[in-house]
C-alpha cells in the first residue's frame, strides 16, 4: 500500500472496483495529476483465491472480501432475503465474479442515448470497449487488440456435454455464435471471459497493479468513506476512517464516487444528497434535494433450472471429488489448465421469447455442474447434473436502495420488487420453457435425466411463477441507483456529474439508466474508462481556457 504523503489531491476516487480501478489508472497515467484511491477492503490471504478462476467458490460468500449484503423480504421473493454479493477488495466485484465478459447489445446503448444521454450510443462507446480489450478473436472493426483487460474465449470440445447442447440448440433455431460480443448476440456460444493463462483478469490485476508504483498515486486500503465534504454545493473532499481513526482528504479538482450500485447511493445519502424527508427521518441533514438517489434499482432475477445428467464423466460434479479432483489440482498447478482454470459458466444462449422482437430479450447460462449450500458455503453436489441460470435481459421491475440510519456501517435497505413488471413475468416463463425444450431435444435429451428444479410436475404459469418467487436468486447485476439522464429522477448528467453539486461525479453501474443485455462487469469498466476520459477532457479545456 502506498504511504499517503498529502491530504490534498487533484482527484479522489472512492472505490477501487470494476469502474473505480479504471478511473484511477487513467487519471494517474500521465503522472501530472495527484490521485488518491480509497478502498474499504483489504488484501488478505483470501486474495490468493481471487487469482484462481475456480476460487469464486471461496469468495462468493466470504465476508473477508465480500460485503455480503441481502435484500429486504418482499412479495417477488416469496418473503425471503436474497443474497447480494459485492466485492470488498481491490478490483471490487471483478475480483470475485464469474468472469464472464459480455458487453451487451448495441440496442442497450442506443436506448441510453435516446433517453437523452448524448455521447452514450453504441458508436460512441465502441471505441472505449476496444481501448480496454485485449482479445484475439472477432473482427478488427469491433474488437480491441492491445488494451489492459485480457479476454479469452472458453475453448470448445472441453466438455462433450456442451457440444450436445450446441447441436440441440441449432435444431430449435439457435445456431452457434462464435462471438457473443460481435455484430449480433443471438444464438448459442462459448463464454468470453476475463481469464488468461489460468488467471483471473480482475481490474485489480489489469488496471491497479500497473499503476501502483506511480509517484502521483496513493492507494489506501481499509478506508471506509463515511461522508463527502460539501460546502456551498461543492464537493471539497471526503471524510473516512481506518480502523476507527478519522481522516479527511481534500480534492482540488473532483471527487469520483465508484462504490457500485449499493454503496454509491448510500454514500450520497449519508452526505445529505437525496430525498430530504427520508434523510430527515434518519437525522441526516439535507444538503441537496435529489429525489432519484437510490431509486431505479434493477437486477437480473434468475431461477436456477437443474437437470440430472446420466452420461458418465460429463459434468464437473464428476471431477470435483477424490482422485479426479487431485488430478485437476495437478493440472492447474502444472499447466494452469483444467476446470479450475475455467469459468463456471462456459456456455450461454441468447434468444427472443416472442415474435416481433428485433434482438434477444432472454438468456440461459449453462453451468455444467450442480452446487448445493452447506451452511453459508457453496459446494459441488454429489448429484451429476447441470444448472441453467435463466433471466430476461432488460428487466422492467424497479426497486430501490436507501440508508436505514446515519451509521455508515449499517447496510442499506435493498428492495428489488422482483416480478412486479408483467414483461419480466412473461419473459421468464417463456425462457424457462425454452430451457426445457432444449433439454428435450436430441442429442442432449439422450443424456438428460430427471428435472430436479423446479421439477417436471411444475407446469402451469401460476405454478412456475410461484416456484420462481420462492427459489430464484439474482445474477448479481444491480444497476441504476444513481441513474444517468436528463429527467427529474436522474442523479447524474451524461458526463456523470451529480446534479446540483460541483466537483462530484459517480462512475459505476449505478449510473446505468437501464440494464444491459448480459453481465454488467464489462459495461462497468467501460463506464470507468469513459468517466476518466471526460474528466481529463474537462481539465484540458480548463487549462487551455486559462
Amino acid at each position: 500500500m502506498s504511504e499517503s504523503t498529502s491530504t490534498s489531491y487533484d482527484y479522489i476516487v472512492v472505490g477501487a472496483g470494476s469502474a473505480g480501478a479504471a478511473v484511477v489508472n487513467r487519471l494517474s497515467e500521465s503522472g501530472e495529476h495527484r490521485v488518491l484511491c480509497l478502498e474499504a477492503g483489504k488484501e488478505s490471504s483470501d486474495y490468493f483465491w481471487s487469482r484462481v478462476p475456480a476460487g469464486i467458490a471461496k469468495l462468493i460468500d466470504n465476508p473477508a472480501v465480500n460485503w455480503c449484503y441481502s435484500s429486504e423480504p418482499d412479495e417477488g421473493s416469496g418473503g425471503r432475503r436474497i443474497e447480494v454479493p459485492r466485492g470488498r477488495m481491490l478490483g471490487g466485484s471483478s475480483s470475485i465474479n464469474g468472469m464472464v465478459y459480455i458487453r451487451g447489445q448495441a440496442q442497450d446503448y442506443n436506448h441510453w442515448a435516446q433517453l437523452g444521454n448524448q455521447g452514450w450510443s453504441y458508436q460512441d462507446i465502441l471505441p472505449i470497449f476496444k481501448r480496454m480489450e485485449c482479445y484475439a478473436g472477432g473482427s478488427d472493426e469491433l474488437r480491441g487488440r492491445d488494451g489492459p483487460l485480457r479476454i479469452t474465449q472458453t475453448p470448445r470440445l472441453q466438455v462433450p456435454l456442451l457440444e450436445k447442447m450446441i447441436e440441440a440448440a441449432a435444431t430449435i433455431g439457435l445456431p452457434f455464435n462464435p462471438d457473443l460480443n460481435g455484430e449480433s448476440q443471438e444464438g448459442i456460444g462459448m463464454s468470453q471471459v476475463t481469464i488468461a493463462r489460468g488467471r483471473r483478469q480482475s481490474t485489480a490485476y489489469c488496471y491497479l497493479d500497473p499503476a501502483r508504483r506511480r509517484r502521483n498515486l496513493d492507494i489506501v486500503q481499509g478506508a471506509m468513506v463515511e461522508s463527502l465534504l460539501i460546502e456551498k454545493k461543492r464537493c471539497l473532499g471526503v471524510s473516512y476512517s481506518i480502523d476507527g481513526r478519522k481522516h479527511e482528504a481534500q480534492a482540488e479538482r473532483e471527487v469520483i464516487v465508484s462504490g457500485g450500485s449499493i454503496n454509491s447511493p448510500k454514500l450520497l445519502e449519508l452526505s445529505g444528497i437525496g430525498q430530504p424527508k427520508l434523510l430527515a427521518n434518519l437525522g441526516i441533514t439535507s444538503v441537496h434535494d435529489l429525489p432519484g438517489v437510490g431509486e431505479n434499482l434493477r437486477d437480473h432475477y434468475s431461477p436456477r433450472v437443474k437437470f440430472k445428467i446420466t452420461e458418465p464423466n460429463a459434468t464437473y460434479n464428476d471431477n470435483a471429488r477424490g482422485w479426479r479432483l487431485a488430478r485437476e489440482v495437478a493440472r492447474y498447478a502444472l499447466f494452469r489448465d483444467g476446470f479450475l482454470a475455467q469459468t463456471s459458466v462456459p456456455l450461454r444462449m441468447y434468444f427472443r421469447t416472442r415474435e416481433g422482437l428485433e434482438t434477444p430479450d432472454a438468456t440461459i447460462s449453462v453451468l455444467p455442474f450442480i452446487y448445493e449450500m452447506v451452511g453459508r458455503e457453496r459446494r459441488i453436489s454429489r448429484t451429476k447434473g447441470i444448472t441453467m441460470n435463466i433471466n430476461v435481459l432488460r428487466s422492467e421491475s424497479i426497486g430501490s436502495i436507501h440508508v436505514k440510519s446515519a451509521d455508515p456501517l449499517e447496510p442499506p435497505a435493498i428492495r428489488f420488487n422482483f416480478l412486479s413488471a408483467r414483461h419480466d413475468r412473461e419473459g421468464l416463463l417463456a425462457a424457462m420453457r425454452k430451457a426445457r425444450e432444449l433439454m428435450a431435444t436430441s442429442p442432449v435429451k439422450e443424456v438428460t435425466g430427471q428435472e430436479l428444479a423446479p421439477g417436471a410436475h411444475v407446469r402451469t404459469d401460476e405454478e412456475l411463477l410461484d416456484w420462481v418467487r420462492h427459489h430464484a436468486e439474482t445474477t448479481y447485476h444491480p444497476v441504476g441507483t444513481c441513474k444517468m439522464g436528463i429527467d427529474p429522477m436522474a442523479v447524474v448528467d451524461p458526463e456523470l456529474r451529480v446534479y446540483g453539486i460541483e466537483g462530484l461525479r459517480v462512475a459505476d453501474a449505478s449510473v446505468m439508466p437501464t440494464l444491459t443485455s448480459g453481465n454488467t462487469n464489462a459495461p462497468s469498466i467501460m463506464i470507468g474508462e469513459k468517466c476518466a476520459q471526460m474528466v481529463l477532457a474537462k481539465m484540458k479545456r480548463t487549462v487551455n481556457a486559462a
